[in-house]
């Protein structure tokens, strides 16, 4: 029904197009307006629902990163429920990743520990740190680990900032606070700074169901149950966000008052996307249909 009602919106607005002087039924701005505002909202629920099934089906990527000594390998150890990971207070401990797979929710999670990132002369640290910033890039979700006991050292703090504008566009990030046991009277007037941060503890396991939650709504999963969910995978995910994308482009051409073939070429770039899950639709099948449709040239 998706699949049709796109087509039977694209035929409209192209014969329309191709074929003004044709006594059919010619498409107005409104009538084209409300048939894409249903295929939108329609989109953005099979989106959703695909979003939900490739969590389920596949899992995320969640790295853990962040400059040496905060304790990205506790909290690692913290998150799997074992010891994991090797932890020191010695800077440079983790020199290369450390994976381990968790359920949360019934998401599987690949837990991705890394080597802390900090400007270094060590040859092999230097490599570690490359393999942290290509882990950081393929996530699904990024953990930007900080030091809570460092939160008064500027120089620390300048670093910690170079940092977070490197991390890649399109990654959800979230921003935590480690050792906030050793420190709690910092917690509330950090809070006050940045309220969308999470503050807790690795070592002593405290308020790391707040940061469980945060990783799964980071990477869109919804607790509640969803009707609908397929197993989608993240190709099927990938090509609705980019169909959605051009469907909202579509619109604003046609609220903006651009030329309706402006429109066209949106919904066609949609169903093209569209296509990679339910086959390929073509231009000729598409005049086929209007053809089909309208009296052309009687």
């Amino acid at each position: 029904l998706f699949r049709s009602d796109m087509i039977q919106l694209r035929m409209l607005v192209e014969a329309t197009l191709d074929f003004p002087e044709e006594e059919i039924e010619h498409l107005s701005r409104g009538k084209a307006s409300e048939q894409l505002s249903s295929l939108l909202q329609r989109t953005e629920s099979l989106g959703a629902m695909a979003q939900q099934g490739s969590l389920l089906r596949e899992g995320l990527r969640l790295v853990i990163a962040g400059q040496p000594n905060v304790g990205k390998s506790s909290l690692l150890n913290a998150l799997a429920g074992s010891e994991v990971a090797i932890v020191t207070p010695i800077a440079g401990t983790t020199r290369d990743r450390i994976e381990h797979a968790i359920s949360l929710n019934g998401v599987p999670v690949h837990l991705v520990d890394t080597a802390g990132l900090r400007d270094t002369s060590d040859a092999v640290e230097q490599i570690g740190i490359a393999r942290t910033w290509g882990a950081v890039r393929a996530a699904d979700v990024v953990l930007h680990l900080r030091d809570l006991t460092r939160a008064g050292d500027l120089a620390y703090l300048a670093d910690d900032a170079a940092l977070a504008g490197q991390w890649p566009s399109g990654v959800p990030v979230i921003e935590a606070w480690n050792k906030a046991d050793l420190h709690p009277e910092l917690v509330e007037a950090e809070a006050k700074k940045n309220p969308s941060a999470l503050y807790f503890s690795a070592a002593k396991r405290e308020g790391l169901a707040e940061l469980r939650d945060a990783i799964l709504a980071a990477a869109g999963h919804q607790t509640a149950a969803q009707e609908g969910v397929f197993m989608a995978r993240s190709r099927h995910v990938h090509a609705l966000a980019s169909c959605l994308a051009h469907l909202r482009s579509a619109q604003v051409h046609l609220h903006e008052g651009a030329a309706l073939d402006m429109a066209a070429e949106e919904l066609r770039l949609a169903q093209r996307r569209l296509g990679e899950i339910t086959g390929e639709f073509s231009a000729d099948d598409l005049l086929g249909e209007i053809f089909t449709r309208f009296c052309i040239g009687k």
